[in-house]
């Protein structure tokens, strides 16, 4: 089981969270950005705990400007959750992975 964490952009954004049978965290980040860094590596342990149970994207907001902008992303890292295809909220804090895990709709 991989814990690598999966890039998306603003083309294939969509497709991927309307395809998804778990729910959807993403987070937006910069390169540069050492709490993104940060919580990137939370993240990818996470991912490697729930494996199938939920789909963890990143977006660089350096290189997609749409998705961002339609959420209003205005302080980074930011997290949302999608579940079914659409936004449902923004996951507050910077925090550790087992905090994140205890605001996301799993079993």
């Amino acid at each position: 089981m991989s814990s690598r964490l999966q890039p998306v952009t603003d083309v294939d954004f969509d497709r991927v969270v309307e395809r998804a049978t778990v729910p959807v965290l993403v987070e937006f980040w910069r390169p540069g950005c050492g709490h993104c860094q940060a919580l990137m590596k939370e993240l990818a342990q996470l991912q490697g705990e729930l494996g199938e149970r939920v789909l963890i994207l990143t977006m660089n907001v350096d290189e997609n400007f749409q998705i961002p902008a339609e959420l209003e992303v205005s302080s980074l890292p930011a997290l949302a959750l999608y579940r079914g295809g659409s936004f449902e909220r923004f996951i507050g804090g910077l925090g550790k992975k087992d905090a994140i895990r205890s605001q996301l709709p799993i079993g």
